[in-house]
């Protein structure tokens, strides 16, 4: 193979010469260092080999990997750290993200990965270093919304977070997620739902990824629906019993308008209330979709 050297160090002149030599196939593989980072668009590269990856920063990654594929060939970039060495806990988790977002435009989720590995400072104050692993992201982003709610002297709207215990099969297969790490990510995206519309994008996504969605998966993202309805209303837990369901409502936090409630019960003759807050609904013979289904549909009943 012919082989053409390039680095900082070099004539800028030189270094001009090497690179358009390379880009003109004069030259079959680059030796460089971080100088080609960006700003390099090279269509004709298809493999990158990356020594010492695990001393690279997450962005410094990605914008290596980024300079191969950018044509219709075949891409591939292999990562390498130095054998029997104990990598520190940070590289290993900037090297599974590198692993693991592939698809075009990750960069975003990268990013955000990223900002939780390294952690970020005080948005609101002058610290410049902090860390929110320990919440999570999203977390992060709720609770300083609320801080600025409370600066500017607004209302800060409590919602419930409801527990809902029912004899149905609702997770990720092993068979249909493999990786842990993609299986988490994807149970944070499914806890996150709020419209339709987003429950659509990410059955397409897991269709795209992973194939047809099993049952167990469906389950969940009919129990995702669920509990987005019932802590609209209020609930703080839903039971399953030998025969009713049990929906319990925060005395507190429930916007529930009543005449609704007593309007449902007179209509359906399966629901009843007991005081103060459960309601208790017969759903003898229901399991699975159907019984989730009739959950929802009594539910919305009361919106």
């Amino acid at each position: 193979a012919r082989i053409c050297m390039a680095h900082g160090q070099m004539p800028e002149r030189q270094l001009e010469k090497v690179m358009m030599e390379f880009i003109n196939h004069k030259y079959d593989v680059l030796v460089c260092t971080m100088i080609i980072e960006s700003g390099v668009d090279i269509p004709a590269v298809n493999t990158i080999l990356i020594n010492r990856a695990d001393a690279f920063g997450l962005a410094q990654l990605y914008q290596l990997r980024g300079r191969v594929g950018r044509d219709q060939y075949q891409a591939y970039g292999y990562l390498f750290y130095p054998q029997g060495w104990a990598i520190t806990e940070g590289a290993q988790k900037r090297l599974r993200v590198i692993e693991e977002f592939t698809d075009l435009g990750s960069g975003f989720k990268i990013a955000l990965r990223d900002l939780e590995i390294r952690g970020t400072g005080n948005i609101l104050g002058s610290e410049q270093h902090g860390h929110i692993t320990a919440i999570g992201y999203d977390m992060y982003c709720k609770l300083l919304e609320e801080a600025v709610q409370k600066l500017k002297g607004e209302e800060i709207e409590e919602t419930v977070e409801t527990r809902i215990n029912l004899p149905i099969e609702a997770y990720l297969p092993d068979e249909y997620v493999p990786d842990s790490r993609q299986k988490v990510g994807l149970y944070k995206k499914i806890a996150a739902l709020e419209t339709e519309v987003d429950r659509k994008e990410l059955e397409e996504e897991m269709v795209d990824r992973y194939g047809k969605i099993p049952e167990p998966v469906e389950m969940l993202l009919e129990i995702a629906d669920l509990k987005q309805l019932s802590q609209q209303l209020g609930v703080d837990g839903i039971a399953a019993g030998k025969e009713n369901i049990k929906v319990t409502f925060d005395e507190v936090k429930t916007n529930l308008d009543p005449h609704k409630l007593i309007r449902l019960i007179e209509q359906d003759q399966r629901t009843s209330i007991t005081p103060p807050a459960r309601m208790t609904i017969r759903l003898k013979g229901l399991e699975g979709k159907s019984l989730l289904f009739e959950l929802k549909r009594i539910l919305g009943k009361l919106m």
